[in-house]
């Protein structure tokens, strides 16, 4: 039995990439959110809450784990962050590799992961696409969003690799510096190339 090509989807904040993942869903491809996986697993009832409360005390409650008080026990401490990673990543790993079994007659499934790169998570990965745009496009779309300044988003960058080196590492890119339309094309002849 052939098994899909596995996509992975990746790009910087303010790039476009939830947008481009809805149009792939819209190609009726199968794409597993990350986020979204982690954002349910961290919910009430969530597999990551006990967890995640044994390892940073009072960070939970009934609507599962308080991202603020968790943001704030790992803000600018490494050794946290990776205690933390090592409680989420294994369990994303296992949700991955679910959703690729669910979706084994798919010809193609996208793994949508924000920070591909920077964690190094290729694993079960055939080819890496990234969504760009210029520099200027991505700050007015950052700077755009509730509760976001100019120091966050500078902050945020810091933490993630340049998009020129993202790209340089790419098998695809889709440029949605453009209009809508231009990028929903890109979209569409990637998959018809992964899954004709």
């Amino acid at each position: 039995m052939t098994k899909p090509f596995v996509l992975g989807l990746t790009g910087s904040i303010g790039m476009g990439k939830s947008t481009v993942a809805d149009m792939f869903e819209a190609l009726g491809v199968p794409v597993f959110d990350a986020d979204a996986v982690v954002h349910a697993m961290q919910g009430p009832d969530g597999a990551l809450v006990a967890p995640i409360e044994a390892a940073f005390p009072r960070t939970t409650g009934p609507e599962g784990v308080d991202r603020v008080l968790l943001g704030a026990a790992v803000f600018d401490d490494g050794v946290a962050l990776t205690r933390l990673e090592s409680i989420i990543h294994p369990a994303v790993r296992v949700a991955r590799r679910e959703f690729l079994r669910e979706h084994s007659r798919s010809k193609l499934v996208v793994f949508d992961i924000p920070l591909l790169f920077e964690r190094d998570a290729f694993e079960d990965l055939d080819a890496v696409v990234v969504v760009s745009a210029p520099p200027k496009v991505q700050r007015a779309r950052v700077l755009a969003r509730p509760g976001m300044t100019p120091e966050r988003f500078k902050r945020i960058l810091s933490l993630q690799m340049p998009d020129a080196e993202k790209r340089s590492m790419a098998d695809y890119v889709i440029d949605t510096g453009a209009d809508l339309s231009e990028t929903r094309k890109q979209v569409a002849e990637l998959v018809e190339n992964l899954a004709p």
